[in-house]
């Protein structure tokens, strides 16, 4: 009988799928994350591991699971496996492909609207000193229509937010290794440019590039000086890809006016800088954070699971 070890706690629908498929599961419930103590002592008999972005699979895990034949990661991310090195040892590494593109685009475009219109810096307001009334020049903020967005990676989540964002009437300029179909373009209203275009012509630059070591610090404080002093920041990527240290450095120096952030290079830990800066929003990693992405999620990881149980190719293999 198959042997599943879930690393943290997920949705019940997910342990209702392999339990039905006559799986045996066990599921971490300790407080907080899982150590890497305590997962070495989880993974010696298991066939699948079913763990979440947080958790580090490395040599030692895969090692100390001599009959581990999938890893399935509850995310779209995957940097916290080695995949190399699980493949060197014929165990397929899956993800969770898609499935967060609503959400995190949904949460993309929310940042967007409160750093422009200082949603999070009203509130913060409002709960303590208050305002003395209507005046004309108080508070004010920015509108998105005829402003540029710029895009650091145009795949689902970043097609996914041009579209939304060019029904507010922004101009869409994106950036990766290629440009998409000259249609694909037409239906989001964008065009394509090289990183140095995007950074020098941005009012506000989004991140959806993957994390890899061409991208790791791909933004830091050479790019926040191409950038104009008025342009805005947001970050629902991943945290490595900026350099923070330099970007905390750019915003106390007025060289960008604001940045929005749902993820961090140390996360979960925070620059308490940041945090001293009223045109910083700070989010808890919600990108996916819904109902809806975290079900769709869990039925990926469970179905690898029973898929791989029964002698099949699990979907979504990101080390091949």
């Amino acid at each position: 009988m198959s042997r599943v070890f879930v690393s943290a706690p997920i949705p019940q629908s997910a342990l209702d799928i392999l339990s039905q498929a006559g799986l045996t599961v066990e599921s971490y419930d300790g407080d907080g994350l899982i150590t890497k103590s305590e997962l070495l002592q989880h993974v010696a008999n298991i066939d699948a591991l079913i763990t979440p972005l947080s958790t580090q699979v490395d040599q030692d895990v895969i090692d100390a699971a001599p009959q581990l034949k999938l890893i399935a990661n509850y995310g779209a991310g995957f940097n916290n496996i080695d995949t190399a090195y699980a493949k060197s040892k014929g165990i397929p590494v899956t993800n969770t492909p898609k499935v967060s593109t609503t959400s995190t685009a949904e949460v993309t475009t929310g940042l967007i609207i409160a750093l422009a219109h200082r949603i999070v810096e009203g509130d913060q307001l409002m709960r303590t000193k208050g305002f003395a009334g209507w005046s004309p020049l108080f508070f004010l903020g920015h509108e998105l229509a005829g402003k540029t967005l710029g895009i650091i990676g145009m795949g689902q989540i970043g097609q996914a937010v041009a579209k939304r964002l060019a029904a507010f009437d922004m101009r869409v300029i994106y950036t990766q290794r290629h440009p998409l179909p000259a249609a694909t373009e037409a239906s989001m209203h964008a065009s394509y440019g090289t990183l140095d275009e995007v950074l020098a012509q941005s009012d506000i630059l989004t991140i959806h590039c993957p994390l890899t070591p061409d991208t790791h610090h791909l933004l830091g404080a050479a790019a926040f000086k191409q950038m104009k002093n008025s342009a805005m920041l947001i970050n629902a990527a991943r945290g490595p890809v900026i350099d923070e240290a330099a970007l905390l450095t750019a915003l106390q120096q007025g060289e960008l006016a604001g940045a929005a952030l749902d993820v961090y290079e140390s996360e979960p830990n925070v620059d308490d800088g940041f945090k001293a800066l009223s045109n910083v929003i700070l989010t808890p990693h919600v990108g996916n954070a819904t109902v809806e992405a975290r079900d769709a999620m869990a039925a990926i990881v469970a179905n690898n699971a029973v898929r791989v149980a029964s002698g099949e190719q699990p979907l979504y293999i990101v080390n091949p």
